[in-house]
């Protein structure tokens, strides 16, 4: 048994070293999603969008499509950025967008690097995501018809996590509206290793502590149930309750710490990509937005 002990150890810690290597590759294909342009176009919608090309922060171009508000030569008007999801695209948010445009404000809707036709290369995450969101509210502070006093922010899934790291550091920003936004980064990747059938010990854990190596930040530092606390500005959070992607429990869980004061919950029947009522899902956010903006 003496002899045979160091081999048991070597046996194991190969195991455990394939088993992360496999882990490893699927990170990396899991951080690189799917660059879709498919979905309807402003045109579909009869909406005057111009396409645009925004400089992002880390020397990405960024494609997006901007609606300047009806008359906004002639006077300064609110303005939005609505920021997708994982793998999604412009397209994702164009009836929200069309919804603000009715009501009077300039809408961007970029496509974060990796996404859609914007830049790929490097990884994505929800620090880029939040990197992009910044550099597209800025484009828009400067627009002509804009007023800068007036921006606010909304996104969908991890552009909802993003929104929210973004009114946690950004001054200035007036709203910011998460839509069906995770509590913590460590709970939505134990959803995705279980889905794998990785289990989180000690595997899930090192992948998750390698994730934030990569992205460069830590999950504690970033996560909803951190940001939302630090929010800068009046927060309208959004959720279905039958979401499956991310329960609703996530959303109640940021309600419940410490410093959401500035924070309301809206809970509207609906499951991850959209709501049974959507007429009243824009309502509930075009009353929000003209109260805060």
């Amino acid at each position: 048994m003496t002899l045979a002990l160091p081999w048991f150890w070597i046996a194991l810690a190969g195991g455990v070293a394939a088993a992360l290597l496999g882990a490893r590759q699927l990170l990396h294909r899991g951080l690189a999603p799917a660059a879709s342009t498919e979905g309807a176009t402003p045109a579909d919608l009869g909406l005057p969008a111009q396409e645009v090309q925004i400089p992002g922060r880390a020397g990405q171009r960024l494609f997006a499509w901007y609606l300047p508000a009806p008359g906004s030569a002639a006077a300064s008007a609110p303005a939005a950025v609505l920021l997708h999801g994982w793998s999604g695209n412009a397209s994702t948010l164009l009836p929200a967008a069309q919804a603000l445009h009715t009501a009077g404000y300039s809408v961007l809707l970029p496509e974060a690097r990796n996404h859609g036709r914007s830049t790929r290369g490097g990884h994505s995450s929800l620090p880029t995501f939040a990197d992009d969101l910044d550099a597209a509210l800025d484009w828009l502070a400067q627009q002509p018809g804009v007023d800068p006093q007036r921006l606010a922010a909304l996104g969908h899934s991890v552009g909802a996590a993003a929104v929210l790291l973004v009114a946690s550091r950004r001054p200035g920003l007036a709203a910011a509206v998460s839509v069906s936004a995770f509590a913590h980064p460590e709970q939505v990747m134990r959803r995705w290793l279980a889905a794998y059938r990785v289990p989180f010990w000690p595997l899930g854990w090192l992948v998750n502590r390698y994730i934030e190596a990569v992205i460069g930040a830590r999950f504690d530092r970033i996560a909803p149930q951190a940001t939302l606390a630090q929010a800068r500005c009046p927060v309208l959070l959004v959720h279905g309750r039958q979401d499956d992607t991310v329960p609703l429990a996530d959303a109640r869980a940021l309600m419940q710490r410490r410093g959401a004061a500035r924070a309301t919950l809206l809970e509207l029947d609906g499951g991850h990509e959209g709501f049974a009522d959507q007429a009243q899902a824009e309502q509930a956010v075009l009353d929000f937005l003209r109260r805060t903006t």
